[in-house]
């Protein structure tokens, strides 16, 4: 039974958990954040670098597993050269669906909705200019979307208006034509999904990457997992526990994940 690990600085690697679970089954899923380094765009690229490796030295001394998902965008365009070069074990990374976006519109509007990091990131960048040269991009950091969805999955109550303040600016109208295809390019806003489309000002494409990458997970397992068996519900590894315990250990049990537990890390000024 392989051993997968999701990884994500909060909650919102979740929505991958979920796809991964359905595309390999059997498999042995712990999910694993960086709660004490939430939100990751408040770090400098140097702090995520050190956070992220010294997360998986720790992971990997309790137990190491046999792939790995980046579950976020920002650690994924910062960290994966520096995770491939230090374990033997191969991770599949998040970047923004551009090219699948560019190929779905329709009107030629696309809309990229991010963190301010990934917006302002050179990666993001050449994927626009590799794969959707030929339409009309609009890119939108939103500071405060991470944190609403979190807050959503806590429980809390989610404040709609602050959440449509968000994402308005994704919506343009140019030239009798209106953006119809939406990158979520961070793993936390398909949290928010039902709450996306009910305020959204008229229907859009919504691009979550999360089925794109649990079939990398699944083409890599090819062999090691059998769609017949079902994994028991595994482990859910937080560098810091958020307040309401209880409360989290039931939504984590809600996606398979049946127990909760601390991961102290080492972190130090050498690291990269």
């Amino acid at each position: 039974m392989p051993h997968i690990v999701v990884f994500d600085s909060g909650l919102g690697g979740l929505s991958v958990l979920k796809e991964v679970r359905r595309a390999c089954p059997n498999a042995d899923i712990s999910y694993v954040a960086d709660t004490a380094g939430f939100p990751y765009g408040a770090l400098s690229e140097q702090e995520v670098v050190r956070r992220v490796l010294a997360t998986f030295q720790a992971v990997v001394a309790r137990r190491s597993p046999d792939i790995a998902v980046i579950a976020c965008n920002t650690a994924s365009t910062l960290v994966l050269p520096f995770l491939r070069a230090s374990h033997g074990f191969p991770f599949v990374g998040t970047v923004p669906a551009v090219k699948p976006a560019a190929e779905q519109t329709r009107s030629g509007l696309i809309s990229i909705l991010a963190t301010p990091g990934t917006v302002k990131r050179d990666y993001t960048q050449a994927l626009i200019a590799a794969y959707a040269a030929h339409v009309d991009v609009t890119l939108v950091g939103a500071t405060g979307l991470a944190a609403l969805a979190e807050a959503a999955m806590r429980g809390e109550p989610v404040d709609e208006q602050a959440l449509r303040a968000e994402v308005a600016p994704v919506f343009v109208e140019r030239t009798g034509r209106r953006t119809d295809t939406v990158v979520l390019a961070c793993t936390h806003y398909p949290l928010l999904l039902d709450y996306l489309e009910r305020l959204a000002p008229w229907p859009v494409t919504w691009i979550d990457p999360a089925p794109a990458i649990a079939r990398r997970v699944a083409s890599l397992l090819a062999g090691q997992v059998q769609a017949d068996t079902s994994a028991e519900g595994t482990e859910a590894l937080f560098t810091a526990i958020p307040d309401g315990r209880a409360a989290l250990a039931d939504l984590l049990a809600g996606f398979g994940l049946a127990s909760l537990d601390a991961l102290p890390l080492a972190i130090t000024r050498s690291a990269p």
